[in-house]
């Protein structure tokens, strides 16, 4: 019997040996794969200690339960029934994309930071190192309902995660970062549009907490907005500021109110060559129908319609890409008034080619036109009939009358006559002056190649000095 037992206990330890090495000689094949996998990867570096450091393994408690999320009512502002919690703002804008004239609006995007202190998010940290999070953590604690006053359409971006920051301080400090597009609404002043200047704003406003519970700031005053070089088509930015106010409501009270305005001036370039330059060189166009023959009508009535239809579209298409409001803009001005250059140059061919045929007709009937006359023969070289082809017609000399007195000696009648020298002349009446000007119409074409210029000088002198 005790032979069986010391039998049975040398076979046990037999078994034990040979577990014991086969157990051993696998953890070596293990660490020695685990050493060339680590020298391939980190370049000839082993380091066991970077497996047993993983920073999420060694926490002992969750970000949760170390920031004692459940322990609070996160729905509650921090502070609640005390003095309003201060929440200090910092804008970086980033780039403003679009500018719509049309729509009164202009959409930008920009860095929304938000700063406040939650106490009930402080935790114990031995070297004071804040903690950094995602959106995921935001939704499960208090932030502040900051929205943008008169926007239309705003968006936070979330490509390839919701671009949000959350970084909690060990004291309960927080800094939470969006990046969020805004299109919001601009009352824009065409008056002197394009000749304007644009002020636009940006407004930040608690939705749900007014001034006896949030208390909205510039957290630096005017260095809280920040902008990066921006370049835009049509405008030139002159200057960002920052600002604050109060907003009331009548039935929820008073509201902290927070401004990002910024001025905007129009480039004028661009106009000057889709719209100035060619209504300047239309309205030019339509003079060179003074210098035309006037008994060739198709080709002054060819000009003149064309340079009214051109006129027509280029203000149907100026109209097009504006606003329709209910004042006058600088722009209408100038292309109206220089519309009315264009339609009057039509209309005084109208009343040359008018008075010819009256001057015609008057000559036909006293005989002064034979009936071989040709009328291509009889024009000068300026469109003008020669000066044996025209009868002017002089005003008779008034002889002076002098009253004879019988007693009067004829000395004293000698010295009552105009003295020698002196003429005396008629003025011509305003009937007068429109016969004249209907016996030779060939003098209105010469008057209107001086009038016509002059007075759209004149009036672009006082455009551009009043709107510049």
């Amino acid at each position: 019997m005790k032979v069986d037992v010391l039998t049975y206990l040398a076979a046990a330890s037999f078994v034990a040996m040979v577990t014991g090495g086969r157990s051993s000689s696998r953890r070596k094949h293990k660490e020695v794969f685990l050493g060339e996998n680590s020298k391939f990867k980190f370049g000839g570096r082993i380091d066991y200690k970077l497996k047993r450091q993983d920073s999420t393994k060694t926490l002992l408690i969750k970000s949760e339960q170390l920031l004692r999320i459940e322990e609070h009512d996160f729905a509650m502002r921090p502070g609640f029934g005390g003095a309003p919690i201060p929440v200090g703002i910092d804008v970086q804008v980033e780039s403003i994309d679009s500018i719509s004239e049309v729509n009164m609006d202009f959409t930008m995007t920009l860095y929304l930071r938000h700063y406040w202190k939650d106490e009930r998010l402080a935790f114990p940290s031995g070297n004071n190192q804040s903690r950094t999070f995602d959106s995921r953590l935001v939704k499960k604690i208090w932030v502040p309902d900051v929205f943008f006053v008169h926007s239309k359409r705003s968006f936070i971006h979330d490509t390839t995660m919701e671009n949000i920051m959350l970084r909690v301080y060990p004291d309960g400090k927080i800094l939470y970062s969006v990046r969020v597009t805004v299109t919001a609404l601009c009352s824009m002043d065409f008056s002197s549009f394009p000749l304007d200047t644009q002020n636009c704003s940006l407004e930040l406003e608690s939705y749900a907490y007014n001034e006896n519970d949030l208390m909205l700031y510039w957290k630096n005053g005017n260095d809280s907005l920040r902008t990066d070089e921006i370049v835009l088509s049509q405008f030139f930015i002159e200057h960002f500021q920052a600002s604050s106010g109060l907003a009331f409501y009548s039935s929820t009270g008073w509201y902290n109110r927070l401004f990002i305005t910024f001025i905007l001036r129009r480039h004028i370039f661009f106009f000057m060559l889709q719209t100035y330059f060619p209504t300047m060189l239309m309205v030019v166009l339509s003079w060179v129908s003074f210098w035309i023959d006037r008994r060739a009508v198709p080709a002054r009535v060819s000009l003149g319609i064309t340079t009214v239809l051109t006129m027509s579209t280029i203000i149907t298409g100026v109209s097009a890409s504006m606003p329709q409001v209910s004042y006058v803009k600088a722009v209408d001005i100038y292309l109206w008034t220089s519309f009315l250059f264009v339609f009057l140059s039509v209309i005084e061919y109208a009343a040359v080619n008018y008075c010819t045929t009256l001057e015609e007709m008057r000559k036909m009937k006293r005989g002064k036109i034979p009936s071989t006359f040709n009328a291509s023969q009889a024009m000068a070289f300026d469109g003008c009939f020669h000066d044996n082809d025209i009868e002017l017609t002089t005003f008779p000399r008034l002889a002076p009358t002098l009253t004879s007195d019988p007693l009067t000696s004829p000395t004293q009648s000698s010295d009552m006559r105009p003295t020698e020298g002196t003429r005396l002349r008629r003025q011509r009446s305003v009937r007068e002056n429109v016969d004249l000007l209907v016996n030779n119409s060939y003098m209105i074409d010469s008057y209107s190649r001086l009038a016509f210029p002059l007075s759209y000088l004149l009036f672009n002198t006082i455009y551009w000095s009043m709107y510049s």
